[in-house]
């Protein structure tokens, strides 16, 4: 039992505990980052990590606090944003193995930027029409639901991030939701095991994991997830919006340093 990695892995998770809570996506997003930084992991071994991390529902305590402001999760969309989820999780599971370290680390950067661009786009269409965050339901198809689900799993599986970025931005950006409703339902999909399929790839492949590090990153992510979301219900959708842009942005730039490097 190494206790630098225990704190390493504690400290990590209150950070990726924050970052889910505040910002209603899956952890992963931050924690591939940290475990690279702090815990001088490589990429294949961090991305193992992060998966075998959101297996625990440690979401549900940013869930709560999401549903008590009033933003209201759909059961229907949630049974078929995890069905997209499960199915995309394995394929890009399967394929990252076969992928080197750098390539990921670009792919990661191309995820990013690719995310930032449907936020942007949506803000900016939803001036242009004098829109406004609406909590009514809209009508979304099983079809669409699975699809989005399919590309959150497939980051997921392929590059480690546990796919709320991808529920969070599509779900606002495309299908119109409030940014605190995205946010809510970006955490309850996350909040079932839906990484567990990519991350038993991950362990069968081969990857050697620090399970001690992990249990404490466990534990921080499910403190720092319920301070993020009391933070999250007192900004107005705007500002986190902006948030999650400097988040990710700033994200895509330090991955492109590493994979530079």
């Amino acid at each position: 039992m190494n206790p630098a990695e225990i704190i390493g892995g504690l400290v990590t998770g209150l950070a990726g505990g924050l970052f889910s809570g505040f910002l209603g996506v899956t952890s992963g997003g931050i924690l591939v980052p940290l475990l690279i930084l702090i815990l001088g992991k490589e990429q294949h071994v961090a991305q193992g990590i992060s998966l075998v991390a959101q297996i625990v529902p440690t979401s549900l305590s940013g869930v709560r606090n999401y549903s008590n402001s009033g933003h209201r999760i759909s059961l229907r969309w949630l049974v078929w944003l995890a069905a997209g989820f499960g199915v995309g999780g394995c394929i890009g599971a399967l394929l990252a193995v076969h992928v080197r370290d750098r390539t990921l680390q670009w792919c990661f950067v191309g995820y990013l930027v690719i995310l930032i661009t449907i936020m942007i786009l949506r803000s900016s269409r939803a001036k242009r029409e004098g829109a406004e965050d609406t909590q009514e339901e809209p009508s979304l198809h099983w079809a669409a639901l699975g699809a989005v689900g399919a590309v959150a799993g497939w980051s997921s599986g392929f590059l480690g991030i546990g796919g709320g970025l991808a529920i969070t931005a599509l779900m606002a950006g495309i299908a119109g939701l409030s940014q605190h409703r995205a946010q809510a339902m970006s955490l309850a999909v996350t909040a079932l095991p839906v990484t567990l399929p990519a991350a038993i790839l991950y362990v069968q492949q081969g990857t050697e994991l620090p399970w001690s590090a992990i249990a404490a990153l466990i534990v921080g992510l499910w403190i720092g997830t319920d301070i993020g979301a009391r933070f999250a219900n007192r900004l107005s959708p705007d500002r986190l919006r902006v948030a999650m842009l400097l988040t990710i942005a700033t994200l895509a730039l330090f991955m492109a340093f590493k994979a530079w490097q």
